[in-house]
C-alpha cells in the first residue's frame, strides 16, 4: 500500500469527505467513496468513484459542474488545481483566449453550464476545436461527454489527491 492511500485511509471522516468534494463537487458522490475506505490502492479508489458515479443525477451533474471555472479562465471551488490543469490553455495567444471566452459564452447559452474538458496536456487551440466541435452536439448528449470529461478530471484529482 503507498503512503497517499495510506494518509487518505486514516483522515478523519469529515477530512477525507471534504477532500473528495474537492475532486467532485457532489457531497452525495464524496460520502459513498468515502465510506468505501479503508482503499487497498488507487485502482480500488476509481473502482469505488465509478460505482458512486452510478447514483449522480443529472440534476446533481449540472450542480458539480459550477465548482469549475470557465476553461481559460481562474476560480472555480479549487481554484489552484484549475489553473494547473489548464496551464496550457493559460499560454494562448490574446487572439486564442478570446476566441475560447467567445466560445464559452455561446455553449452556456446554449447548453446553460459550463464547458468541461479534462484540459490537462491540452493546448488552447485543442480545446477551442473541441469546444465548437460540442457546440453541435443536442442538450442530452452534451450531458453525457460533459459528464464523462468530468470522470477524467475527477480521477486525474484522485490520483494527484494521493500523490501528492
Amino acid at each position: 500500500m503507498s503512503d497517499g492511500i495510506e494518509r487518505f485511509n486514516g483522515l478523519p471522516a469529515a477530512d477525507a469527505l471534504e477532500a473528495l468534494y474537492g475532486c467532485f463537487a457532489d457531497r452525495g458522490w464524496a460520502a459513498r467513496v468515502a465510506t468505501g475506505r479503508p482503499y487497498l490502492d488507487l485502482a480500488a479508489l476509481l473502482e469505488s468513484a465509478e460505482s458512486a458515479w452510478s447514483d449522480v443525477t443529472p440534476a446533481a451533474w449540472l450542480e458539480a459542474f459550477k465548482a469549475h471555472p470557465r476553461i481559460g479562465e481562474a476560480g472555480g471551488r479549487s481554484p489552484e488545481t484549475s489553473r494547473r490543469e489548464q496551464s496550457l490553455v493559460g499560454q494562448a495567444s490574446g487572439q486564442t483566449l478570446t476566441a475560447l471566452a467567445e466560445e464559452n459564452r455561446r455553449y452556456e447559452a446554449r447548453f446553460g453550464h459550463v464547458f468541461l474538458i479534462a484540459a490537462s496536456g491540452r493546448s488552447a487551440g485543442e480545446v477551442l476545436e473541441a469546444l465548437r466541435r460540442r457546440i453541435g452536439h443536442d442538450p442530452t448528449t452534451e450531458l453525457a461527454v460533459a459528464a464523462g470529461e468530468h470522470r477524467k478530471i475527477t480521477r486525474l484529482r484522485l490520483e494527484r489527491l494521493l500523490n501528492g
